[in-house]
């Protein structure tokens, strides 16, 4: 007699009933909430087109521009057919030491991202008025990984980029309530 080939005698994968009501439970309480992915509508619809003034010339812009994809916002690159216009005023970047060994070898550096912006309806109303954002991260330096230490803090200034891009449009929505 030829021995049982292993998927002939296998039962498929089932789980047991009170785990598939906690399953179902917990994603009823979670979509009850109200929860939302972060990013997906921050602005809301009324609102189209948006303009982004210097948009890709500027780091934050770049990043603003990569939020709307996926919201119900459309870009435009006319002034006359914006109903907000979003204006990068300044932006800067820079960083400096905060903590060194006996021997002086660099332990720590504070990575700073700083942003100015203001917004404006279509008939040239302030809706957001000049305000700046500055956010700080720490790098650590160790020296024993030396490969990777300026790849490591451009992925940290993008995380600021982003951040502020989140920031600006979360001010945006606050300020049109």
């Amino acid at each position: 007699m030829p021995a049982p080939r292993p998927d002939q005698d296998a039962k498929p994968c089932r789980l047991p009933r009170w785990r598939l009501m906690l399953v179902i439970a917990t994603a009823l309480v979670v979509g009850a909430c109200g929860f939302q992915l972060r990013g997906t509508d921050m602005l809301p619809p009324e609102l189209n087109p948006l303009l982004i003034e210097g948009g890709g010339a500027t780091a934050l812009g770049r990043a603003l521009i990569a939020r709307i994809p996926g919201s119900q916002i459309r870009l435009t690159e006319d002034p006359a057919e914006a109903q907000v216009r979003i204006r990068v005023l300044d932006e800067g970047r820079g960083s400096r030491v905060v903590a060194v060994d006996r021997q002086g070898k660099v332990l720590a550096y504070e990575l700073r991202f700083r942003a100015t912006f203001e917004a404006l309806g279509a008939d040239g109303q302030v809706l957001v008025p000049p305000q700046s954002i500055d956010l700080v991260r720490t790098f650590d330096d160790p020296d024993i990984e030396v490969l990777g230490k300026q790849e490591e803090a451009e992925m940290i200034f993008a995380d600021l980029h982003d951040d502020a891009a989140d920031r600006v449009l979360l001010r945006l929505r606050a300020a049109l309530r």
